[in-house]
């Protein structure tokens, strides 16, 4: 019994040490990870709020992001400032927030985009 439970947890040590394994494995962890790093520190160069749950993010390389909060941050619309909460390195990503009047809005979703969304013409009455 010893021997078979030694035989099976090494086939199963080896099987994850496989170049295989590794490469399938790190494939689907990091496809969908997007980040902003230095947001801390200048890294964010322009940003959109579209409606009071989703926030447009432009970073220094001309690259845009996407972020869906948790929950409505009805003055989001309205303000021209808002604070950013990256992470202990200065990283933005899914794990962020960003700080309206004070109030702190948590990230449902962060993610690379091709672009902001296009702005509605103004109608002529």
């Amino acid at each position: 019994m010893k021997l078979s439970l030694f035989a099976l947890s090494l086939a199963a040590a080896l099987l994850a040490g496989s170049p295989a394994f590794a490469a399938a494995s790190n494939s689907t962890s990091h496809a969908s990870e997007a980040s902003i790093p230095f947001a801390n520190h200048g890294g964010v160069d322009d940003w959109r709020a579209v409606g009071d749950s989703t926030i447009y993010f432009e970073d220094l390389h001309r690259h845009w992001y996407r972020a869906e909060l948790l929950g409505p941050a009805f003055d989001l619309p309205f303000v021209e400032h808002i604070g950013i909460d990256a992470s202990p390195i200065g990283t933005l990503d899914k794990f962020g927030a960003i700080y309206v009047h004070g109030q702190r809005y948590g990230f449902r979703s962060f993610e690379q985009v091709a672009g902001p969304p296009q702005k509605h013409p103004a109608h002529k009455s």
